[in-house]
């Protein structure tokens, strides 16, 4: 008789191909859906090309512009011509500029209870709000699923969150989030998958589970996983797919790995402070911050409820004295229903500056802030730098905060606001049918007519470099040692200087790791094969590979750090850097930046399958143990130079029909 499972072991065992869900074990999965978005799709694309795809095999896969919106030049319209003409070829789904954000639009257009759903960006696991198994992953692997690859990952533990109570006035799902944020901290969800459940569920929507499930991100976790239910059903119906609904919950008696509670009767408006989502404190804390901007909008606020609930507060009223209140629609759906329910009226009477449907600020692609200046924003992130403002100080929060902090100019706890301007919480009427466009959504083309389209290159899109394999032994200088929790934005930033060359590799470079050292990308050239050393959760956030990909670019072969988050250290393998841990982790104290760092007869090592590395220190004639986590089929990417080099030999042995003997070695695997 089967044990009683929880919901995320229901949707693994239903997608499972390979290995065992044993956490920490790795598993394949087999892949439903993908969506990519702008910022990481044009390199998606050519690595489908590398890879000598003729059409995609899963249903459906997505390609989303959200990110490069704004057209200073040329250069983004580059991309979204290149982008558009892949997804003909490829046979992918097609959303345009202006359509929205990826994933409150890929929910609401195809999002389906049960199904895996993977994308080039961290936030796709806000699928998981509808009872999906969503994760985000480094593009290449959404290439490889695309080509009809499973997912590979490693089992993640299942931690259960059970959520009693209803949420008080003035308190939103946001505030959920930040909650186990202000516990746990951004390594809290580290390997693995946020199940919620508990009573507390029913009064919370889908958009609601959107905006706890996108955060979980944040937290570091693979995954969150909410139960399909009657307000799945009912977002389902709003968006009129009803026939795509299934229940979908916990089996009675089912045991978590980990198990924590959350009363949502006890919360309060929370903040998180600059410059890190996970600095939270309650709104009162930081109540009288001054502000020069407020923003609404990104996938971790995407809902009508939120923007509605803003445009209900200032209703009537008028933002601050010198301060912009930016209105971002999450989509061209939201933006027609808020039309229709006057709530645009309010908010651009009350002074919003209402901007188009996207990412915009929240990747750095305009509404920089002013220098010094603090800027409040409803947005999933504010690692230092990312809007777009060297020494910016952004606070993440929710929408009520968000309008209340709006009108009187500084942060400001929505229930002080409310309590002495004698306002009753917004009761909103919400259209029961969503104003659904679909027409902005381009269908993907039938396979004789894709494989008659040319891909529309433009000046600016560059082709997948060459990768060599990793060498015999690595001799090279530690050129940069950094702390803690370094993300993806530190090492590739965003921003609208550096985001339109995510097709132009060469020019991105120039940007790598520039946020900590500027000389960086200079030194990296003058030196050649390199390594950097790190602290723990190394390139946390972004799911961007060109933050693995660039540094390759300019000589990195190797990182040795105490930790690494999940997708960066897929993606590290996957462009064929070698990701160490340190076996002592004081060992880092004992590296300084320009030590000269040997490691002999390292290929040798990782092909007969070790997992401790002696990496010596000229310099100081000091060894250091570090080991590797790396399954086999990641080390045989590192070997061959990169996951796409790896596929070709694997594919070149499979067209020669050979069959070697079992493998007793990584390195026999690869003759």
């Amino acid at each position: 008789m089967t044990s009683p499972r929880t919901l995320a072991q229901q949707l693994i065992a239903d997608h499972l191909t390979a290995g065992e869900a044993v956490a920490g074990e790795e598993i394949a999965l087999r892949v439903d859906q993908t969506l990519t978005q702008d910022a990481t799709g044009t390199l998606v694309m050519q690595e489908l090309e590398a890879l000598g795809l003729d059409r995609v095999h899963t249903e459906p896969s997505v390609q989303y512009v959200d990110h490069n919106i704004l057209q200073a030049d040329a250069r983004n319209a580059e991309d979204h011509l290149f982008l558009r003409s892949a997804a003909q070829r490829f046979g992918l789904w097609y959303s345009g500029p202006g359509n929205g954000v990826s994933h409150p639009v890929h929910m609401q257009r195809f999002g389906v209870p049960g199904k895996l759903l993977i994308g080039s960006d961290s936030h796709t696991c806000a699928g998981g709000a509808l009872g999906m198994l969503a994760i985000g992953t480094g593009g290449l692997d959404v290439a490889l699923a695309m080509a009809g690859e499973p997912l590979r990952l490693r089992m993640p533990r299942i931690w259960g969150i059970r959520l009693d109570g209803e949420l008080p006035d003035w308190v939103s799902a946001k505030d959920v989030i930040l909650e186990l944020l202000r516990r746990h901290g951004v390594k809290g969800g580290v390997g693995r998958i946020l199940e919620y459940h508990g009573p507390g569920l029913a009064a919370l929507s889908a958009m609601d589970r959107h905006v706890i499930a996108n955060m979980g991100a944040e937290l570091g976790a693979t995954a969150s996983v909410f139960p399909a239910d009657e307000r799945v059903r009912e977002f389902l119906g709003a968006e009129g797919r009803e026939d795509a609904y299934r229940p979908l919950a916990a089996d009675e008696g089912a045991c978590y790995d980990l198990q924590e509670t959350v009363d949502l009767s006890t919360l309060a408006p929370l903040v998180a402070m600059p410059s890190s989502p996970g600095k939270v404190v309650p709104v009162l804390e930081a109540a009288g911050v001054p502000l020069t901007q407020v923003v609404i909008g990104s996938s971790a606020n995407p809902g009508l409820r939120d923007f509605a609930t803003a445009a209900a507060m200032v209703s009537g009223r008028h933002v601050a004295p010198g301060l912009s209140f930016d209105v971002n629609p999450t989509s061209r759906q939201l933006l027609l229903d808020l039309t229709r329910m006057g709530a645009v009226f309010d908010l651009v009477a009350a002074g919003a500056r209402l901007h188009q449907a996207g990412c915009l600020g929240c990747i750095g692609m305009g509404q920089a802030p002013a220098s010094g200046g603090a800027s409040l924003r409803t947005f999933p992130r504010n690692f230092p730098g990312r809007s777009g403002t060297p020494d910016d100080r952004v606070w993440l929060c929710s929408p009520e905060t968000a309008a209340a902090s709006a009108l009187t100019g500084a942060i400001e706890d929505p229930r002080v606001w409310a309590h002495r301007e004698g306002v009753e919480p917004p009761r909103l009427d919400l259209p029961e049918r969503a104003a659904a466009d679909g027409a902005t959504l381009e269908a993907p083309l039938g396979p004789d007519r894709a494989r008659a389209v040319k891909l529309v290159r433009g000046p600016n899109i560059s082709a997948l470099p060459e990768l060599d394999p990793l060498p015999e032994r690595f001799d090279g200088p530690v050129l940069l040692k950094v702390g803690d929790d370094v993300s993806t934005d530190e090492i590739s930033p965003a921003g609208a200087q550096a985001l339109p060359y995510r097709s132009n590799l060469p020019k991105l470079a120039d940007f790598t790791l520039t946020r900590i050292d500027p000389d960086y990308p200079q030194r990296a050239r003058e030196a050649g094969p390199h390594v950097i050393v790190a602290g723990e959760n190394y390139g946390q956030g972004s799911s961007r590979e060109h933050a693995a990909i660039t540094p390759r670019l300019l000589g990195l072969r190797a990182v040795l750090a105490k930790s690494y988050a999940r997708i960066h250290w897929q993606n590290l393998a996957n462009f064929g850097v070698l990701a160490l841990e340190f076996t002592d982790p004081g060992d880092y104290d004992r590296i300084e930046p320009g030590d000269w760092l040997e490691l002999p007869g390292l290929r040798a090592a990782l092909a007969n399958g070790d997992d401790c590395i002696v990496v010596h220190n000229a310099t100081k004639d000091d060894d250091y143990q570090l080991t590797h986590r790396l399954s086999t089929r990641q080390l045989l990417a590192v070997l061959a130079g990169g996951a796409i080099p790896a596929h070709g030999q694997v594919r070149q042995r499979r067209e020669t029909s050979m069959k070697p003997a079992a493998p007793r070695s990584v390195q026999d695997g690869m003759t």
